[in-house]
Parts: C-alpha cells; structure tokens; sequence
C-alpha cells in the first residue's frame, strides 16, 4: 500500500426531493471535473420552508479526494 495525499473541499447540493438527493447531486457534479473522490463527510443539513413545509434541502459536504 502506497502513502496518499488528500485534498478537500467543501461543496453544498440541494435537492427539493431528500437529503440523500442533495448529497447525490453535489457528489455527482463535482465527480465531473474531480478525480479520484474517496469519501464525504456532511458538515450541516438546512432547508427551506414555504408555507409551513419543507421546500427545498440543502446539505453542506467537505468532500476528499487522491492527489495523483
């Protein structure tokens, strides 16, 4: 097994659907232009309400990754 150097970032997703989905769409936006994702870890969970329901999730990640 080789030494690695990781990175992180900090990224938020949304989704009017779930957490997971927000969860999902900011791992999935960020696979676009970023190699090597290892793992995540959710920093803060928020939403938005309107008219007494929750109308849209957003989810706060710091996202790690391999540096080549």
């Amino acid at each position: 097994m080789s030494d690695h150097v990781y990175k992180q970032i900090e990224l938020t997703g949304s989704s009017k659907t779930s957490i997971e989905d927000a969860v999902s769409n900011a791992l999935a936006k960020a696979h676009e232009t970023i190699r090597n994702i290892q793992w995540f870890t959710v920093t803060e969970t928020r939403g938005h309400v309107v008219e007494g329901k929750v109308a849209h999730w957003q989810v706060s990640i710091k996202v790690g990754f391999t540096l080549e």
